[in-house]
């Protein structure tokens, strides 16, 4: 077929020929909405390198968890903020703990709600790593024990599914068997399976306080130059007994999502991370981009490359424009 038989323009005159013959297809069935919960009482502030993101107690979550039922978003990931830190991050698995507290909280307000937990200790150690300090590193095994009982305690309250997103050797396994063990064996784990050790995470670390004091976190999450390395991670949560697949960051790493959705039948995730929302937000304010539309690229890019689903700070604001 040769020019001017075909002409691929005929196809993109008008948004209806555009839409109906559209590849790719964002909804909020797509989308996670990540929350942040604090100790106290009377708190909402903003995370000052995130516009538009706020850290909450669990008091106030009642008119936020009610905005997000109401905007059609179907699913929450907790992460928590503790008064207290220690360096075997106990409050993760504390009854009363600040996360635990927030999900029975939303669980009262929207029962339907999708209630996911982060699982890992980062934000709960003193020293601000993912697990048990031993010497001057990570001690894996040690770790696995305590992430256990954190998504134990978790489930307890009531959350639907757990993400371990520590990337220690084993940990979904443990989890499984410990989930298991204690009758939650219908409790899925998303896990995060491919978490590179990105720069794209620093905003994050402003709003969980979960910088490392010493070092940083290259022993344990993976190299941003490989991509076979997350094909032979992605392999052991999936004999572990992983549900869900992550890759973590997103748009940095569309090839590592491509190659997951080509390797696997699992639903695949993919996290756009606080960088990726914090550029765009801060180019559109500055004006060097139309931040409506970037954010709209972004997201349909993911899709594209093969996430199933997606967890982002935009989802709120996907979900007035979708509704529009």
């Amino acid at each position: 077929m040769f020019f001017p038989e075909y002409r691929p323009r005929r196809l993109r005159r008008n948004e209806t020929l555009r839409s109906l013959v559209r590849e790719t297809e964002l909804s909020l069935n797509h989308l996670i909405y990540p929350l942040f919960v604090v100790e106290g009482h009377g708190i909402k502030e903003e995370v000052s390198s995130m516009p538009g993101v706020f850290r909450f107690s669990v008091d106030l979550l009642k008119e936020e968890i009610k905005e997000i039922i109401d905007l059609g978003l179907p699913a929450v990931i907790l992460f928590g903020i503790p008064a207290q830190k220690d360096e075997i991050g106990s409050e993760a698995y504390a009854k009363k703990g600040v996360v635990q507290r927030a999900i029975s909280a939303i669980k009262k307000i929207a029962p339907e709600l999708l209630v996911i937990t982060d699982v890992c200790l980062c934000e709960y150690t003193s020293h601000g790593h993912c697990g048990i300090i031993k010497g001057s590193e990570v001690d894996n095994d040690l770790t696995l024990e305590q992430l256990a009982r954190v998504a134990v305690s978790h489930a307890k309250a009531g959350a639907d599914m757990v993400a371990p997103s520590d990337m220690m050797d084993g940990r979904v396994a443990r989890i499984r068997e410990a989930l298991d063990e204690a009758g939650f064996s219908h409790i899925p784990i998303m896990s995060y399976a491919v978490k590179y050790c990105s720069s794209f995470y620093g905003p994050f670390r402003d709003a969980a306080e979960s910088a490392p004091q010493f070092g940083d976190r290259r022993s344990y999450q993976m190299d941003p130059a490989n991509v076979r390395e997350a094909l032979r991670e992605a392999t052991l949560d999936v004999e572990e007994g992983a549900d869900i697949l992550m890759v973590k960051p997103a748009m940095p790493y569309l090839d590592v999502i491509t190659r997951l959705r080509e390797e696997f039948n699992h639903p695949i995730a993919a996290y756009q991370v606080s960088g990726e929302y914090a550029m765009i937000k801060a180019a559109g304010k500055l004006g060097w981009l139309d931040e409506e539309r970037a954010m709209m690229e972004s997201l349909i890019s993911i899709r594209r490359a093969g996430a199933d689903i997606i967890l982002t700070y935009f989802a709120k604001e996907i979900a007035k424009k979708l509704a529009k």
